[in-house]
């Protein structure tokens, strides 16, 4: 069974918020945890083959200029596919960036065999005492230390790992547990928060 510590987080920074009209990625971020280490780092700018508003580029900070001397989506989505290979995936509200991979692999005829989890679904059973279940607040609610600018993908994706790792521990300490599998994480996603704990008693 999969350990919840061997994954790939990953991150998008689009043009809008929905593939279905038209935003593309322009960058990607990930980092791949071994046995609840960062081992492995992957970071690409990418042209969406359309001008990015003035809104995007404050928000992100990254520029048309910046894109404009970037490799096209295809060719990167294609190498992020090969970094994926089998692993499962998280990301911080997965199903924003879940629809940006499916829709990007769609259109290069490519697909992965992993399962995706949710750290924010995961954080509100796991962290029900943090005042809101964002990234930044849930950075500032375990103490994580940071050096960078959220909102740029590689740095979301590597704050987003600090976070699931935190979740993972607490867990592991609290109910006395070696490991915990992914499929355990999966199905806490999906349940209501006063039953969490039972899921895990139950799991066990």
């Amino acid at each position: 069974m999969s350990d919840a510590k061997n994954i790939v987080i990953f991150d998008f920074e689009t043009t809008g918020l929905s593939p279905k009209m038209g935003d593309r990625p322009i960058e990607i971020g990930a980092v791949r945890i071994k046995n609840g280490l960062l081992v492995e780092r992957f970071q690409a700018l990418m042209h969406p083959g359309i001008r990015i508003s003035s809104f995007i580029e404050n928000f992100t900070g990254i520029s048309n200029k910046m894109l404009a001397e970037a490799k096209p989506c295809a060719e990167v989505m294609g190498r992020f596919c090969d970094f994926i290979g089998s692993d499962n995936l998280v990301a911080h509200n997965a199903s924003f960036d879940k629809r940006f991979l499916d829709a990007e692999l769609h259109r290069i005829s490519r697909g992965y065999s992993g399962q995706i989890s949710c750290s924010m679904l995961l954080a509100r059973r796991v962290l029900r005492d943090a005042p809101n279940h964002k990234l930044g607040t849930l950075v500032d609610y375990l103490n994580i230390q940071t050096e960078g600018v959220y909102h740029r993908a590689l740095f979301d994706s590597e704050m987003t790992a600090n976070v699931w790792l935190a979740m993972i521990n607490k867990i592991q300490q609290h109910y006395k547990m070696k490991t915990i599998p992914f499929a355990l994480m999966q199905k806490l996603c999906k349940t209501p928060a006063a039953f969490a704990h039972r899921t895990i008693l139950n799991w066990k």
